[in-house]
């Protein structure tokens, strides 16, 4: 079994340290390791130390780090634009994306979305807890990034993304091409696009489009916009070498 990951803003320099915060809380009473128990220290960005427990205290643990390695970026970048969805089917989408493995999420303000996500303190919560989802989703599948959550954007702004993108693909239940299909490329990055429950509107897929942007669909079924992303993921990841 891989070893447990806990996030840290920085990882310490020397050879010994305390993991003390929530996350000491969480590894010393949650998880109760215990001297000669194995853990892994991550910075979120690539950088992860291997470390010995040298002692638990009541809500920390004296650590001894022992090696120290950078995870590298994937060649192939993926990152999903995706639709506000209402309730905690958002936190889902970003959960299970976080899990196959997304570098990126860009919440997307489409048309037909029920959640709107307005400017001020609200829509700053919202985008709060899908930050905070991602974070704990990487955690949980011990990945070495924890994918950026950046602020949310409307349809103009995403044919500026879908055109800078290497790729830039939209799933749609109407495209007659498949993800199979799709121009993927050997490096660079991927945006893919997911709708809101309402489906892509005809004027944002023209839009997209013309930004250069291939619309796509995954198979015959139509998925829930909660789910759409992490079924495309695990898809790209073997139409890739993201999985190599």
């Amino acid at each position: 079994m891989t070893l447990p990951v806990f996030l840290v803003p920085a990882l310490p320099p020397g050879p010994e340290a305390v993991l003390d915060g929530p996350e000491g809380r969480h590894a010393a009473t949650v998880r109760r390791l215990r001297a000669g128990e194995e853990l892994v220290l991550s910075d979120g960005t690539g950088a992860q130390v291997r470390c010995v427990v040298e002692e638990a205290l009541k809500d920390a643990l004296r650590l001894r780090l022992v090696e120290r390695w950078v995870v590298p970026e994937p060649a192939v970048r993926v990152v999903v634009a995706q639709a506000l969805v209402k309730g905690d089917r958002g936190e889902l989408a970003v959960e299970l994306a976080t899990e196959a493995g997304v570098d990126g999420v860009v919440p997307w303000r489409a048309a037909r979305c029920v959640a709107k996500w307005e400017d001020g303190p609200r829509g700053a919560k919202a985008l709060e807890r899908w930050r905070a989802t991602a974070r704990e989703a990487a955690k949980q599948a011990r990945r070495a990034r924890v994918p950026s959550v950046s602020e949310p954007v409307g349809t103009p702004a995403l044919a500026r993304l879908a055109g800078s993108a290497t790729v830039a693909l939209v799933l749609h239940e109407s495209a007659t091409a498949t993800l199979r299909s799709a121009p993927l490329p050997d490096a660079g990055e991927v945006l893919l696009v997911v709708g809101p429950e309402g489906g892509v509107t005809d004027d944002e897929l023209a839009v997209l489009t013309a930004a250069g942007a291939h619309p796509v669909r995954l198979g015959p079924t139509v998925l829930r916009a909660s789910t759409a992303a992490a079924v495309a993921l695990g898809a790209l990841g073997v139409l890739t070498d993201r999985w190599a």
